[in-house]
């Protein structure tokens, strides 16, 4: 089987993956604001932070 496969995203591909890293960035930006938690994903792992997070009183001191 042969199958291309881009390493760049099309100029409208591009477009889209712009306003949807625009959106995220408000949403997040919204939600540290009100001091709701967020759940975002590093090294694999999902990372629960925010001051209401599940959780988080049990690390306060």
């Amino acid at each position: 089987m042969n199958t291309k496969q881009e390493t760049t995203p099309s100029p409208e591909g591009q477009r889209q993956l712009e306003t949807l890293l625009q959106a995220v960035g408000k949403t997040l930006e919204k939600k540290r604001r009100l001091g709701q938690y967020a759940v975002t994903w590093k090294d694999g792992k999902p990372i629960v932070a925010g001051e209401d997070a599940p959780g988080a009183s049990d690390n306060a001191p």
